[in-house]
Parts: structure tokens; C-alpha cells; sequence
């Protein structure tokens, strides 16, 4: 028994080293999302209309090709470029923060033409007056504006380039410009055509814009050509990098984008930490105030919980490439739900075992049967979720990935630690003597005898109340309910050194057209405003405010951006996310407890309580987002776990309990595992009231949602899965 015990006990330390290794130095071994540490998240589109079949079928490789290169010459290091679907891009750039140059130097088709210019003023006039000639274009000058008319058709393309690089002309001015050279094929062509155009203009065109059209004053055999527009220096080294690489198959559109400031990342992670320590520092205490000595075996447990999370984190990548394993503000919410269920188990096991105690058992058989009465009801509700979580990371977008990839690293550690890890710790001390007759706990809440079951519908009335005065709300408020992830359009978040006069900004904005821009002022940081707009218009935001407060030192703390079918899209997966949670959780449930009313009870009691939090945040107008759906699925998460605890004890109860009814079973499961309930949710709730006070901006909205859905989810397992369960199976008795 000793020998197999200290084989336990190495085991743990294994795993508790790997986890270390895997885990430390944190800034080195856990990869940060963009939300936490700032650069940009963009979604484009790859316009393949106009492009053949064969062309359409290659377009989407051939353009992560040229991003990618575009980008490693850029000089981002860590970026991840992905195509999605056949015509969709996504690509992450960490810690890039100048939005317009990386659009620019990403979205630019960087089409080269060289097309010949008609001199003959007549044909101009005709096109100036609407009618442009047959075989002609009319054009405008990027230096100047003037127009011109041009040739449709190119007499040479920059498919034959060979480099490109910025160099300064040698004129009086000294501007930038960008010298391109061409192959012995483009040479030839190049130098044939100009040698049969001496005297004519040759325009310069990229992306179907004339950057200049100099006369041919005699044949150039060199091949090298030099383009010039009024270029900065970044200007020019930017367009030399992009004919570098080459154009683009076809252009692209920004259908998502989402740029996090380094400032608003460092300060997620900062009020994340002190959250998280303060949240976590309080179950520690109370667990080990509450319970003990099992409490602080418990605590061990938690802490090593924590420990597996990140080292899992850590490892993920090596063991499966494919799959994303950064921190991120929904993988947070993971970590709040799988440490929540870690707590939850502890309390499970240390209940029974104090229910063994009062039985009479010895210290040893206590532990043991404690340990195998609660297994069943751990392993059901954490394998439960984990299929929801499963089923999200198939049918979910990013965030919500994430969100499950924690939350199953979550799971699976908090089901070692609570019935492997603990259950060590006990048998060491009782081996060594330090426990032997008894194990004291406090207790708080005693065993209640309430008829949960015959007030049922006086809830089932309040519960209906809530949630029909939420949907009213929901649906009167329409689009408007949403945030951007959902809605589409553009939100910019700006910081100022001093508190902000809100109508200064608006008459600011007004200025630009912009006067129904929406424009919010957080009341616990009045130096900070959030800005919604239709369409992106940032730099004239940012350049008018910048003239409009000189003094304020102006920082972007973030931009969104969603287009409206990217916006579809992410509300569609989002819902698609969610019924398949709630199909795979019906599914398991019927077939673990043998009847499909346990099971559609236990949904039923999910909707519940995401609707009731769904209603709260409408009362309150709170945008319904992506982490707005995260906390959604946290709170079923938590919920069924909650409802399968007491559903476990029914089932006990009534191979123990023959002679009683349903009714009474059920209202006898309630009392026995209410002050677990209790316990457990009051515990967690710690944690989601530290994210709400101490979380910060970004975290606040997930945080209420959770609370209210916990809250919830308490009154639902007692008053409405338990109820549920008893109305469908007299139903079925009928029949």
C-alpha cells in the first residue's frame, strides 16, 4: 500500500514539474491574444468575381502566399496567416499597432501597368464633357489632380519585375521614389516600346491610379523604369516591398478587424491579474476557513488546477500544432468556469466525506466511500461540459475557440487534481497519523426540509415574468441591442491625459460629418471615450481630435471594425455554437441517467438562465458581443454541472430510497445538496465579483453577465430543472 502510494505521490510531483516547466517564465512559454497584448486581427475577403474558375480555385493560396511575404518583409515577427473557407483570409499581426500602414501594405493589390497617353486635346475635352473615346480611359494625376486620357489596354505589366527598392531622385527636391527593374523578357518588351514611343508619355499605373506619366524621350534598353508621386520615405519603401513580392490574384476587402492598443493590452492584463488574484485569494481563504484541514488540501488542489491550466497551455502546441493555444480574455472565462468546477468538486468530496463521518465510519472507509459517492456526480457534470466544449471548438469562431480550448485543459485538470491529487494527500496523512478519528469542518447551512417542489409555480411564474420582459426589451430594441461584433460598423476607443469634455468631442466630430456618431464616457474613467460609427472613418476621428485637444497626448486604445456579412457570420457560428452545446449536452445526459426528462429538464434550465442574463444585459444596455456569447456559454457550462450534481443525488436516492415518490425524492435531493449549492456558487461568485470590481472596462460586461447567469443558475437547478423533471414524467405516466 505505502510502495503504491509513493508512486502516486511521484506522479503528481511529475505532472506538477511539467506543468512548471511548461509554464515559467510566463511572458516566454504562455503566447498572450491580441487582446492582451495588442496588434491586429483582420478577416479579408478575396474579391474572386471577375475571375475564372481555374483562377477563383487558386486565388486564396496564391494570396496568403504574397500576404505572407509581404509581412515577413514588413518585419512582424509571430504573425499567423490562415485561409478560411475558399475566398476568406484571417491573418494576426501581435503587437502591430499602425493600422494604416499595415492595411496599406497588406490590402494593396499592387496592380503595375505601363499604359501609353493620348496627346490629342480633342479627345480629352470629349472625355472631360462624358464621352470618352472607344479604347481609352480618362484618369487623374495622383500629384497633381490633372486629368488625363490613357490607353485600355497595357502595353506592359509588372508580371515580368524582378526588384523594386526606394531611392531618392536627383533632382533639386530630393524626393523619395521607387527605382523597379525588370526581367530579360520585361527588358526587352520595355525597351522595344519606348524605343517606338520616343516623344509620347508613358503613365505609370498601380491599383488603377496614375502615379506619373513621364515623357519617353528616347529608348531605354536598360530595363529599369523609376517611379515617382510625392512619396515619404515610408511611402516608398512600403510600395517598393509590395512589387517586390508581387500583386495580389484580385483585390481584397476588410470584412473584420480588431486593433488592440498596447496601452488597453497591458492594462487587460494588469486589472486581469489583480482580478484573478484577488478572486482566487478569496476561495483560498474561505476554503481553507471553511473545511480546514481538507480546505487547505483542497487549496493545494486549486493552486496545482491553476498550474496545469498554464502548463497545458504551454504544451498544447507541441502536442497538437494546429491548434491555437493563447491567452485571451474569453480563455480567462474558461479558466473562471473549470476553476469554479474545481471548487465545485472539492466541495462535493469534502461533503460526503463528512457525510460518511456522521454515519459513523472510520476516518479511512470515510474517505473512501466519500471519494466514490462523488465520483459519479464529478465525472458527469465535467464530462458533460466537456462535450459542450468540444462541440463549440468544432462549430465556434476564435474567440469562442479559445474559450473552449482553456476550458477543456480546465476540466481535465480540475478532475486530477480533485479526485486523484486529493485522495493522495488524504492517504499520506492518514499513513503518517496526521489524521486519524476525525476531520472537523465548519457548517454553515444545514440540511433544509423545504417544499422546493410544491411552490414550483410561483417560480415557473416569476421565471416566465423575467424572461418574457427581457425578450419584449430584446426585440423592441432590435439591431440597436448589439454591438459591433453582431451589428457591423466601426467603434474607436481613445485615451486623453485629462478628464474629456464628451461635447466638445461631438461638436468635433460634427465638424466632419460625423454628427451622429455615437459617443459613450466610461463614468469610472472619464479619460477614456468610446466612438461608434458606420464606416471607417479613424484617421479624420484621430486627426480632428488630435487638433481639437493638442494638449491630451491622444492615445488609440482600440479599433473594430465588422462589415455586415462578416457580422451575419459571426451571429450565425455563434448560435450554431450554442445549439450544438445544447444538443450534446441533451444527448449525454438522457443517456447517463437513462431518461430523456432529465435531460431536456437540465436544457431547459440552460436556456433559462441564458435568457434571464440575456434580459439583464438588455435592461441595463449592455451590447450583446463575442464575449458577451463566451459568458453565455460559461454560464450553461456552469449551470448543468450545477443541475447533473442534484440529478446524481436523485438517482442515488431512489434505488436507496423504493418506498417514496418521485415528488419526494426529488424535494429530498434538493435539501441534501443545497448547501453544496450554496456553497459552491457563493465560492465562485467571489471570483466573478472580483472581474466585475477589479477586471477592468473590457471585462466588466462579461463579468455582470456572469453574475447575474450564476445567480440564475442556482434558482433554476432548484426551482426549475428539478420541478421539470417531475412534470415531464408524470406527463409520460399519462400516456
Amino acid at each position: 500500500m505505502r510502495k503504491k502510494l509513493i508512486y502516486k505521490i511521484l506522479f503528481i510531483l511529475l505532472i506538477a514539474g511539467i506543468s512548471a516547466y511548461f509554464t515559467f517564465p510566463l511572458d516566454k512559454r504562455i503566447n498572450l491574444g491580441l487582446d492582451l497584448q495588442g496588434g491586429m486581427h483582420l478577416l479579408l475577403k478575396v474579391d474572386t468575381s471577375h475571375l475564372s474558375d481555374k483562377a477563383k480555385e487558386e486565388a486564396g493560396d496564391r494570396a496568403v502566399e504574397v500576404i505572407r511575404n509581404r509581412i515577413d518583409q514588413f518585419g512582424v515577427r509571430e504573425t499567423s496567416i490562415q485561409k478560411q473557407g475558399v475566398d476568406e483570409i484571417v491573418v494576426q499581426l501581435p503587437g502591430v499597432t499602425d493600422r494604416e500602414r499595415a492595411l496599406d501594405i497588406i490590402g494593396k493589390t499592387a496592380m503595375l501597368e505601363f499604359k501609353l497617353v493620348s496627346s490629342d486635346p480633342d479627345k480629352l475635352k470629349e472625355a472631360l464633357s462624358g464621352t470618352i473615346p472607344k479604347g481609352l480611359e480618362l484618369k487623374y494625376m495622383q500629384e497633381d489632380g490633372a486629368p488625363i486620357l490613357v490607353e485600355e489596354k497595357a502595353v506592359l505589366t509588372g508580371d515580368t519585375l524582378t526588384d523594386a527598392e526606394m531611392r531618392f531622385s536627383s533632382g533639386d527636391f530630393n524626393e523619395p521614389s521607387v527605382s523597379i527593374k525588370f526581367n530579360s523578357v520585361g527588358a526587352k518588351k520595355f525597351a522595344e516600346i519606348t524605343a517606338a514611343n520616343v516623344g509620347k508619355r508613358l503613365a505609370i499605373v498601380l491599383d488603377g491610379k496614375v502615379q506619373s506619366a513621364p515623357n519617353i524621350r528616347e529608348a531605354i534598353p536598360s530595363g529599369e523604369a523609376v517611379i515617382t508621386g510625392r512619396f515619404t520615405t515610408e511611402q516608398a519603401q512600403d510600395l517598393a516591398l509590395i512589387l517586390r513580392v508581387g500583386a495580389l490574384p484580385a483585390p481584397m476587402h476588410v470584412e473584420e478587424e480588431r486593433t488592440v492598443g498596447p496601452l488597453l493590452g497591458q492594462d487587460s492584463i494588469q486589472k486581469g491579474i489583480k482580478a484573478t488574484i484577488i478572486g482566487a485569494s478569496l476561495v483560498l481563504i474561505f476554503m481553507a476557513f471553511y473545511y480546514l484541514l481538507a480546505g487547505l488540501i483542497s487549496n493545494i488542489a486549486l493552486m496545482m488546477n491553476l498550474l496545469m491550466i498554464l502548463g497545458g497551455l504551454g504544451i498544447l502546441p507541441l502536442l497538437f500544432p494546429g491548434v491555437s493555444a493563447t491567452l485571451t480574455l474569453p480563455g480567462i472565462a474558461g479558466i473562471v468556469l473549470s476553476l469554479g468546477m474545481a471548487v465545485d468538486a472539492n466541495v462535493l468530496i469534502n461533503e460526503r466525506i463528512r457525510e460518511e463521518l456522521a454515519l459513523g465510519r472510520n476516518m479511512r472507509n470515510a474517505i473512501t466511500n466519500g471519494y466514490a459517492r462523488a465520483f459519479s456526480a464529478i465525472f458527469d457534470s465535467n464530462l458533460t461540459t466537456l462535450i459542450a466544449a468540444f462541440l463549440l471548438f468544432q462549430f465556434g469562431t476564435g474567440p469562442i475557440r479559445g474559450f473552449a480550448v482553456t476550458l477543456t485543459i480546465g476540466l481535465i485538470s480540475s478532475m486530477f487534481t480533485a479526485i486523484f491529487v486529493t485522495r493522495a494527500i488524504f492517504e499520506l496523512l492518514l499513513n503518517f497519523g496526521i489524521i486519524k478519528n476525525s476531520l472537523p469542518m465548519l457548517r454553515l447551512i444545514k440540511e433544509t426540509k423545504i417544499d422546493f417542489i410544491g411552490k414550483r409555480k410561483i417560480f415557473y411564474t416569476i421565471s416566465l415574468i423575467l424572461i418574457i420582459a427581457g425578450l419584449f426589451f430584446y426585440f423592441k430594441k432590435g439591431p440597436a441591442a448589439y454591438g459591433i461584433d453582431f451589428a457591423g460598423g466601426q467603434l474607436q476607443e481613445y485615451s486623453f491625459k485629462d478628464t474629456v469634455d464628451v461635447d466638445k468631442v461631438r461638436l468635433a466630430l460634427k465638424d466632419i460629418g460625423l454628427a451622429d456618431s455615437s459617443i459613450q464616457q466610461f463614468k469610472d474613467n472619464p479619460k477614456v471615450i468610446l466612438i461608434r460609427t458606420n464606416e471607417d472613418k479613424n484617421t479624420a476621428i484621430t486627426d480632428k481630435l488630435k487638433k481639437t485637444f493638442p494638449a491630451s497626448d491622444i492615445q488609440i486604445l482600440r479599433i473594430e471594425r465588422v462589415g455586415p456579412i462578416a457580422g451575419k457570420h459571426l451571429q450565425e457560428k455563434a448560435i450554431l455554437a450554442l445549439i450544438w452545446a445544447f444538443i450534446g449536452i441533451m444527448i449525454y445526459v438522457a443517456f447517463r441517467f437513462k431518461h430523456i426528462n432529465f435531460a431536456v429538464a437540465g436544457v431547459v434550465a440552460i436556456i433559462h438562465d441564458v435568457l434571464i442574463a440575456l434580459g439583464f444585459m438588455v435592461f441595463t444596455s449592455r451590447p450583446i458581443d463575442l464575449l458577451s456569447i463566451t459568458a453565455f456559454l460559461t454560464i450553461a457550462g456552469y449551470s448543468i454541472n450545477d443541475t447533473i450534481v442534484i440529478y446524481d443525488r436523485v438517482r442515488e436516492n431512489l434505488a436507496l430510497n423504493r418506498k417514496l415518490t418521485l415528488y419526494e425524492v426529488i424535494n429530498l435531493s434538493v435539501n441534501q445538496t443545497l448547501g453544496r449549492t450554496l456553497l459552491t456558487s457563493g465560492v465562485t461568485l467571489l471570483v466573478v465579483i472580483a472581474l466585475l470590481i477589479y477586471g477592468g472596462d473590457v471585462l466588466n460586461n462579461f463579468a455582470f453577465t456572469l453574475l447575474v447567469g450564476f445567480i440564475s443558475g442556482v434558482y433554476s437547478t432548484v426551482f426549475i430543472a428539478s420541478p421539470l423533471v417531475l412534470a415531464l414524467s408524470r406527463k409520460v405516466s399519462r400516456r
